[in-house]
């Protein structure tokens, strides 16, 4: 793939985590017992919308549900992290949201800086904001027990801080080859 200095390409995805978390395969020394991992009974989850960018850089945003307006708002967001005399080209999916008819006018007039790309249909796997979804359920989700929402947020907002100072882990995971 070509460098181009004009634009920086970014990946766009909103995302669940789920308060009861999710229970994995662990390694336990023969010698322990083995491990009990409490579980809440609840389909309570965070929504968050994310964005990362080819050079590492990622944002966030917590939404209580995901729809146009919500979307507009995280784009008014994302837009503030643009390089100055640089293109944002967002590649996203094609959820309902994304496609709301009153977004076309501040489309059309923000086209100098921000575009949207839209991915086939049924292809998460070219949207490289998935790996680190994938990656942020391992590290904060996986074999955990939280006896809130607010708890699990906590945790999953610890490590996209994290992220969004520069680093070699989310650089690995969203590079293009």
């Amino acid at each position: 793939m070509a460098k181009r200095d004009d634009m920086e390409i970014w990946f766009e995805d909103e995302c669940h985590f789920q308060q009861h978390g999710s229970r994995c395969v662990m390694w336990v020394p023969p010698e322990e017992t083995d491990p009990v991992v409490l579980h809440a009974p609840t389909r309570k989850s965070v929504g968050v919308f994310g964005a990362v960018a080819v050079t590492g850089k990622f944002v966030f945003s917590r939404e209580a549900k995901f729809n146009g307006e919500t979307f507009l708002a995280f784009l008014h967001q994302l837009l503030k992290h643009k390089r100055l005399s640089k293109k944002m080209i967002v590649v996203l999916d094609n959820a309902r949201w994304h496609h709301a008819k009153f977004l076309r006018p501040w489309l059309e007039k923000n086209k100098r800086h921000i575009a949207l790309d839209f991915l086939p249909p049924y292809s998460p796997d070219l949207n490289h904001i998935e790996r680190v979804w994938k990656v942020t359920r391992r590290m904060c989700t996986h074999n955990c027990y939280f006896s809130s929402v607010d708890e699990l947020f906590q945790s999953v907002c610890n490590q996209f801080e994290q992220w969004r100072k520069n680093n070699k882990t989310l650089s690995k995971l969203i590079a293009i080859t």
